[in-house]
C-alpha cells in the first residue's frame, strides 16, 4: 500500500504545529489513510488497474487508460453525468466487472453516463464486460473469450448491479480472427442486475452479447454496428423489452444473431430499420425466440435459419415465422422521449418528390434516395461537401432529375466527395443522375427524353443547370424497357455554363456518362466497369472532356466509347482507357466522330470500329484520320494517383 500525502498550506502547517505541540510530544501524530494505488489513480482523474474496493467516482471525467477490472466483492459507482475517455487502444482498453463484482452506473434520462474513446471509432477499445455466476450450457467457471474471465455458475437470481442510462461509443476491438470485445457483453449474468437505457453507437462488433445467463434489459438504442446489435448464445434465457435498430452503414452483419441452444428468450417491441439492406435475424443450429411486435423496414432478408433450424423455434406475434413476412404490421417503438441518447441518434433524411426552392443537402444528415427526386424548373438543389446519398435498390423508380430551368450544385471537395450509391453497388440497381437543359441538339426543341418523358432541348448553348464537382456515382442504370436505361448521368442538351469536374461512375449497368446534344464539358472522369458505354453521345454533342480514364476488368462490356448520330466534333484531351478483359474500344456509328489528342488504349480486341461504315476521317487522333489498324499506345497515359476522391464511398 502507498501512502498519499497532500501539500498543506502555510497557515495549515502552522495550526497543525499549534495543535501538536498543544498535545505534547507523546500524542502521536494523525496521518492520511492508506490508499491503493488503483484509488489513488482515481483521485487524479484515470482508470486503470484493479479495483478490490467500493469506490464511488466523483470527477466530471476520467481517462480510461488501460484495462479497469472490478474484482470479487468490490463495487464501483457511477453517478449521473460521468464521462469515461478511453485511450483509443484497442484490445488493451476495457472495463470488466468479475464474478462477484458490481457495478452501479447511475445515469439519468437527462444525464447520461458516457463511455467512449474520443473519436468514438468503431474498434478503439473494448467495452464494457459483466461476468456473472447464472447459468450458461457452457458449464460452470467458463472461461470467456474476451479477457481469459471466468464466468457461469448455478445463481440464476445473481445480481451484477445496476446499468441504468449508459452510452458507449467506439467498441469492438478486435482480439482475434474469431474474437471481438462488444459493446456490453454479458456473460452468465444473472437476473438480479437491472439494465434499463443503453445506447451503442458505431461498434466494430457487436452492440450487446449475451454468453447464457438469465439477465433482462429495457430500453436498447443500437446504431451501425458492423456486427450484430443483439447477439445471444450458450442458453440466454433473459427478455429484452424496447429496442431500436439502425443501420445506415452497409456491410453490418445482423440485426439479431442467435447462436446454439434455444432457452427461448423474449423480444417484446423490436424496431429496427436498414437503409443498406443486410439480414435481420438470424438464427443458427437450433436457436429461437419468441418476439412481440415486430417492425422491420429496409431489410433484404427478414428471416435467415442459418443452419436450417426449426422456423417454429421463432415465434412472431404467436406464429411460426414465416421466410416470406415482411413484418412491418407492428407498431415502431417510440424513442422521442429517450434523452439518454443525447440527441446523437443518426437521421434519416428521406429523400423524394420535389424540390420547387432552395434546398440544401448537409453533410451532417443521413439522406435515403427512396423515390425519384426531381429539381423543378427554377429551383435548386445544394448538395455540401462529404454529403453521401444512400440509395433504395428499386430499380427505375429511384433517380435524381433536373429539369430545364431547375440547378444542381454539387459542392464536393477532393478530400470530401459527394457519395451517390445504392448499399451495395451493383449495376442496375437505381437510375442514376438526370440533367435537362435548353442548348442546342440535332434531334430539336422541347423534346421528350427516353428517361422519365423529360423535356429538353432549346437554343440556349450557353445554359447553366449548375456547378458538379468531386461526384462518386455507383450502381446506376437501371432498365427502363429492352431499349432504354438510365446511365450514371446522363446530360440531355446541357449547356456550357455547367460545370463538370471530378466525377467517378462506378459499377453502371448501362452507360457512365451520355451526352445527348447540348454544349457541356467536363474535366477528370474516371469510370470503371460500367457494362455499356463508358463514354456516349448522339444528338450532335460537341463539348470537350479532358482527362478521361476509363478501366475495364470484367467482361461483356460494350465500349468505352460510342459515338452516334451526326458529328459536330466533341473533342477529347487526354484519354486512356484500359481493359483486361478485350472488348472494344471506340466505336462510331453512323457518320459520327471526334477529335482526341493524347490517347491510350491498352487491352482492347479492338481499337476502332466504324459501326456503320462512316469516314474515318471524321474521327482525327493526334492530328490525323484514325486508323483501324493503329495500336494507339503512343500517348501518355493519364494520371489519377492523385485522384482520391473516386475511392469514396459511403
Amino acid at each position: 500500500m502507498k501512502r498519499s500525502f497532500k501539500l498543506l498550506s502555510i497557515a495549515a502547517l502552522s495550526a497543525a504545529a499549534l495543535t501538536f505541540t498543544s498535545c505534547g510530544s507523546d500524542d502521536p501524530a494523525i496521518l492520511p489513510p492508506d490508499v491503493s494505488d488503483v484509488v489513488e489513480k482515481l483521485q487524479n482523474g484515470i482508470m486503470s488497474g484493479e479495483l478490490s474496493e467500493d469506490y464511488t467516482l466523483s470527477n466530471a471525467s476520467y481517462s480510461l487508460t488501460s484495462s479497469f477490472v472490478i474484482k470479487d466483492g468490490a463495487t464501483l459507482t457511477i453517478p449521473a453525468g460521468t464521462s469515461i475517455v478511453a485511450d483509443a487502444k484497442g484490445t488493451d482498453v476495457y472495463i470488466a466487472v468479475l464474478q462477484g463484482g458490481k457495478i452501479n452506473i447511475n445515469g439519468t434520462n437527462s444525464n447520461p453516463v458516457v463511455m467512449s474513446s474520443s473519436e468514438g471509432k468503431p474498434g478503439d477499445w473494448g467495452g464494457l464486460t459483466i461476468c456473472g455466476k447464472a447459468t450458461t450450457t457452457a458449464g460452470t467457471n467458463v472461461t470467456a473469450e474476451v479477457g481469459g474471465f471466468i464466468y457461469g455458475g448455478t445463481q440464476d437470481d445473481d445480481n451484477s448491479g445496476v446499468i441504468k442510462n449508459l452510452v458507449i461509443k467506439g467498441t469492438g476491438a478486435q482480439i482475434n480472427t474469431e474474437s471481438q470485445y462488444n459493446g456490453v457483453s454479458f456473460y452468465s449474468v444473472g437476473s438480479g442486475t437491472t439494465v434499463e437505457n443503453i445506447a451503442v453507437f458505431d461498434g466494430a462488433d457487436d452492440g450487446v452479447e449475451f454468453f447464457g445467463g438469465t439477465v433482462s434489459a429495457k430500453n436498447i438504442y443500437l446504431e451501425n454496428l458492423e456486427d450484430d446489435a443483439i447477439d445471444w448464445t450458450e442458453g440466454w434465457n433473459g427478455t429484452v423489452e424496447n429496442s431500436y435498430v439502425v443501420n445506415t452503414k452497409a456491410g453490418f452483419s445482423t440485426v439479431v444473431e442467435a447462436d446454439k441452444d434455444n432457452k427461448n428468450p423474449k423480444l417484446v417491441n423490436l424496431t429496427a430499420k436498414s437503409i443498406v439492406g443486410g439480414t435481420a435475424l438470424q438464427f443458427k443450429k437450433q436457436s429461437g425466440a419468441t418476439i412481440t411486435n415486430l417492425f422491420l423496414e429496409g431489410y433484404d432478408d427478414n428471416i435467415d435459419m442459418k443452419d436450417g433450424g426449426p422456423l417454429a423455434n421463432v415465434i412472431i406475434e404467436g406464429e411460426a415465422a414465416k421466410l416470406d413476412t415482411e413484418y412491418k404490421a407492428g407498431t415502431k417503438v417510440d424513442i422521442s422521449g429517450w434523452s439518454f441518447i443525447n440527441g446523437e441518434i443518426v437521421e434519416i433524411t428521406p429523400l423524394v418528390g420535389e424540390v420547387t426552392g432552395n434546398v440544401t443537402l448537409t453533410s451532417d444528415k443521413t439522406y435515403n434516395l427512396t423515390g425519384s427526386y426531381i429539381v423543378k424548373d427554377g429551383a435548386t438543389l445544394n448538395i455540401e461537401a462529404g454529403t453521401k446519398i444512400i440509395v433504395d435498390p428499386k430499380g427505375t423508380d429511384v433517380y435524381i432529375a433536373v429539369l430545364q430551368g431547375g440547378k444542381i450544385n454539387i459542392n464536393g471537395t477532393v478530400d470530401a466527395p459527394v457519395v451517390m450509391a445504392s448499399a451495395a453497388g451493383k449495376p442496375g440497381d437505381w437510375g442514376g443522375l438526370t440533367i435537362c437543359g435548353k442548348a442546342t441538339t440535332s434531334a430539336g426543341t422541347d423534346v421528350t427524353a427516353e428517361v422519365g418523358g423529360f423535356i429538353y432541348g432549346g437554343t440556349q448553348d450557353d445554359d447553366n443547370s449548375g456547378v458538379i464537382k468531386n461526384l462518386v456515382i455507383k450502381g446506376t442504370g437501371a432498365q427502363i424497357n429492352t431499349e432504354s436505361q438510365y446511365n450514371g448521368v446522363s446530360f440531355y442538351s446541357v449547356g456550357s455554363g455547367t460545370v463538370v469536374e471530378n466525377i467517378a461512375v462506378i459499377n453502371g449497368a448501362d452507360d457512365g456518362v451520355e451526352f445527348f446534344g447540348g454544349t457541356v464539358s467536363a474535366t477528370n472522369l474516371y469510370l470503371e466497369n460500367n457494362e455499356d458505354d463508358s463514354v456516349d453521345w448522339t444528338e450532335g454533342w460537341n463539348g470537350k472532356v479532358t482527362n478521361t480514364y476509363i478501366s475495364h476488368t470484367i467482361a461483356g462490356f460494350s465500349t468505352a466509347f460510342e459515338g452516334d448520330k451526326v458529328n459536330n466534333n466533341p473533342q477529347f484531351e487526354n484519354l486512356t482507357a484500359i481493359s483486361t478483359v478485350g472488348g472494344t474500344a471506340l466505336q462510331f456509328k453512323k457518320t459520327s466522330g471526334a477529335t482526341i489528342t493524347n490517347i491510350w488504349l491498352e487491352g482492347y480486341d479492338k481499337n476502332i470500329d466504324m459501326k456503320d461504315g462512316g469516314p474515318l476521317a471524321n474521327v482525327v487522333i493526334d492530328g490525323e484520320a484514325a486508323s483501324t489498324t493503329a495500336d494507339y499506345k503512343t500517348g501518355t497515359k493519364v494520371d489519377i494517383s492523385t485522384w482520391s476522391w473516386k475511392e469514396a464511398g459511403l
